[in-house]
């Protein structure tokens, strides 16, 4: 769309925040940009002592270009069917209920303290180097709850090995049409979503802004791209300039709460 070769540079490091704080140095002229998500933003700067940047006023946000919800699962042998039973089942085994994640101040540890914080649990942190080893100890029953992407988690509902006991998307997955969304179950806070979007440093001029954001959003509205989306249980969800700022600035109001709670340090 834009007559321009793109080339695409990993930055690995500090949650991705070193990619963030170099984007942050970087000219405002439209040609470096970051494709961004949740956690070197909203998560990861708000669990670091000296935070590095505010997500809000420190870079330009361009277009949201996706999002997907996460989903709660259980061992297939858990008693529990549905959110409901589970929480009645963690306070009843409160000395040993726990929820794995896929490290210590991802996002898959702040949806358990979400949950935590929302039914008044207080299950145990169990973190896991990444979240294959969280499912397989989960499957085996050594810990009792994980809330992660469907691309984790599907195979194993898929096969049999766990069940989902709610989604966190705002309405029905369709991968999973029985199962309870956030609103739903009685905990309308339990909604949340690993977005992604562009990004560029601060200071972006409003055309160049603005004629990026058109850019990918007519990408994003092929349906070519809302195929490979379903495909992997994701949502293709546009958000111009301005509803993008605003949106991720509610994001980071929302999940520091959850992150001082959580008690996830990154230093």
């Amino acid at each position: 769309n834009l007559g321009q070769q793109v080339i695409i540079e990993y930055k690995p490091g500090a949650g991705g925040v070193l990619a963030a704080s170099e984007l942050m140095r970087s000219p405002p002229d439209g040609y470096t940009i970051l494709l961004a998500n949740i956690g070197p933003f909203v998560l990861a700067p708000n669990m670091m002592t000296k935070r590095p940047f505010d997500a809000s006023r420190d870079f330009t946000w361009i277009s949201q270009t996706s999002g997907s919800g996460f989903i709660a699962a259980v061992s297939v042998n858990h008693p529990a069917n549905n959110l409901n039973e589970f929480i009645t089942w963690a306070k009843a085994n409160s000395d040993k209920a726990n929820f794995a994640s896929g490290g210590s101040g991802s996002i898959t540890h702040l949806n358990g303290e979400l949950l935590n914080q929302s039914a008044g649990l207080k299950m145990v942190h169990v973190p896991y180097k990444g979240s294959a080893p969280a499912v397989q100890d989960l499957i085996g029953g050594q810990t009792h709850l994980l809330v992660d992407v469907s691309a984790v988690l599907m195979p194993h509902i898929n096969s049999g090995r766990l069940k989902a006991i709610y989604v966190t998307d705002p309405q029905r997955n369709p991968m999973l049409p029985n199962v309870a969304f956030a609103r739903q179950t009685g905990y309308p806070s339990l909604e949340t979503s690993g977005w992604q979007g562009l990004v560029g440093p601060p200071g972006m001029s409003r055309d160049t802004v603005v004629r990026l954001a058109q850019a990918i959003q007519d990408v994003m509205n092929r349906p070519e791209m809302k195929d490979k989306f379903n495909q992997i249980g994701g949502s293709i969800i546009l958000r111009g300039p301005d509803e993008f700022t605003e949106y991720v600035a509610s994001e980071v109001k929302r999940w520091i709460p959850v992150i001082r709670a959580s008690g996830a340090i990154l230093d």
